[in-house]
């Protein structure tokens, strides 16, 4: 049962202590990192829809449910980012508690979710751009902005923004932040212009009914809009570059957290205050508020902060890719040869470029929405399988030290994992479908590799083997 062996917290608290990466980050930059994920197309386009749809003004309290769901997992996060400081998020901490059959489990969905989520986000990004520019008069051919399947040759914005960022990611982890403050500070900026010049004509008249689909409709934009809160484990996988992760994780965990739950609510409020919610069905549910506020730059105001909101998301999803592999090839559960650190830059280059040219080539020639859906799936079975990794650990490593408790860890574990399953429940069948089809995929590519080159494998071999010479 060599699959189940697990790696001891003490090696991998090595692994932080003489880590390669270089440590550039503060409570700040994760907290903005975070924000950078969490608020993304989400607070420009998928406001309008769920409230439309789903839930009416009530959507509301579907941000706030899922927050309160995200709120657990950001809890359990941030005791194992506090006690296990290292790259890898999700896969380190089940490696730690559950074996390496289940870390290995956790990494592959990790990969889908970011390969498949920054293919889409970078679509998304070129979208933005190519009806920014045409609103200022400027038409892209449809031959450069639009993949094969859909009568172009390529998606050229959706390549060169992949692979811009691709270059910023091999320069270092600091101009990276700096990059991800500015874009942050650019949407937050039209979020607020927004707050500020629709929140004075909000009239409680819109709001009645309240609960047009009743709690169900809550329930089902809640599933609807919790991919918004996906970056939780994006944000953890930053611990191995961050000064003090004792004290910086815990804060940019919950702290982006609870300033991205403060901005959904506010601008569904708003929204849903000024304009009767069955008139927001439309895929720029911000911009079209105020325009028929008067406000008529609104278009350009919505996209230069969407463009913002989606580069950032793609920068830290391409990131948090990058640091995975990492984590993996350090294990031997990958080829360490890929991972490789630039004796310059102190970043992964290597699979940085990798990770870059395939979401370019994914972006640039193929239809992605088939498959965005199983981002959603991959990032929740590791939000079960790390809440139950916390939970294990309080039992098997009791006196471990441990920077930041998370409160009724048995209490919050278990609502942890009830609420992720409970979203996972709503999510269709042929996603489902999809996510066994890539975890069967996973588990032969482990036991054809991963399993035979592992580290931890190796060592427990030459032990058996001294054990033997011994005995004799």
């Amino acid at each position: 049962m060599g699959i189940f062996r697990r790696k001891s917290i003490v090696t991998y608290q090595a692994d932080a202590k003489r880590t390669p990466l270089k440590k550039a980050m503060g409570a700040l930059d994760v907290t903005l990192l975070g924000i950078g994920v969490i608020v993304g197309t989400g607070i420009f386009v998928l406001t309008g829809v769920a409230a439309a749809k789903y839930a009416g003004p009530a959507l509301m309290l579907s941000f706030l449910l899922a927050s309160i769901t995200c709120a657990f997992v950001s809890l359990v996060y941030s005791e194992l980012a506090a006690m296990v400081p290292v790259a890898g998020s999700a896969y380190a901490y089940a490696y730690t508690a559950l074996g390496e059959f289940w870390a290995w489990l956790v990494g592959w969905n990790l990969v889908l979710e970011y390969s498949v989520g920054a293919s889409a986000v970078a679509g998304g990004w070129s979208a933005y751009v190519v009806g920014l520019l045409r609103s200022a008069g400027v038409n892209l051919p449809q031959a450069l902005t639009a993949v094969p399947a859909d009568g172009g040759l390529v998606n050229l914005p959706a390549v060169l923004i992949t692979l811009f960022l691709s270059l910023l990611l091999i320069r270092g982890v600091h101009e990276s932040v700096t990059v991800n403050k500015a874009l942050v500070a650019v949407k937050l900026l039209a979020i607020f212009i927004f707050l500020f010049l629709a929140g004075p004509s909000v009239d409680t008249a819109n709001w009645e009914p309240f609960l047009p689909f009743g709690w169900a409709g809550v329930s089902a934009g809640a599933a609807v809009i919790f991919f918004a809160y996906l970056g939780v484990d994006s944000i953890a996988a930053a611990a191995e570059e961050t000064k003090s992760p004792a004290r910086d994780m815990p804060l940019g965990i919950i702290g982006s957290l609870l300033i991205c739950t403060v901005l959904y609510v506010g601008v569904t409020a708003v929204m849903t205050g000024n304009m009767s919610y069955t008139q927001l069905d439309n895929a720029e549910p911000v911009a079209f508020v105020l325009r028929e506020l008067g406000y008529r730059f609104g278009s350009a105001l919505v996209g230069t902060g969407a463009i913002a909101g989606l580069t950032t998301v793609l920068l830290v999803m391409m990131y948090a890719q990058t640091r995975a592999f990492f984590a993996m090839s350090r294990d031997g559960l990958i080829p360490q040869a890929v991972c490789k650190i630039h004796p310059r830059f102190a970043t992964p280059h290597r699979i940085t470029i990798i990770v870059g040219l395939a979401v370019a080539l994914v972006s640039g020639f193929t239809p992605i929405n088939v498959v965005a859906e199983m981002c959603s799936v991959g990032t929740l079975f590791a939000f079960i399988v790390s809440a139950v990794g916390a939970m294990v650990m309080r039992r098997r490593y009791p006196e471990a030290p441990r920077p930041f408790r998370c409160p009724a860890i048995y209490v919050t574990g278990a609502l942890a994992i009830l609420s992720c399953g409970y979203i996972m429940y709503n999510l269709s069948p042929m996603t489902w479908e999809r996510f066994w089809v890539w975890s069967a995929l996973g588990m032969m590519v482990y036991f054809l590799y991963g399993r035979v080159h592992s580290h931890e494998g190796q060592a427990e071999l030459a032990k058996e083997n001294d054990t033997s010479a011994a005995n004799i």
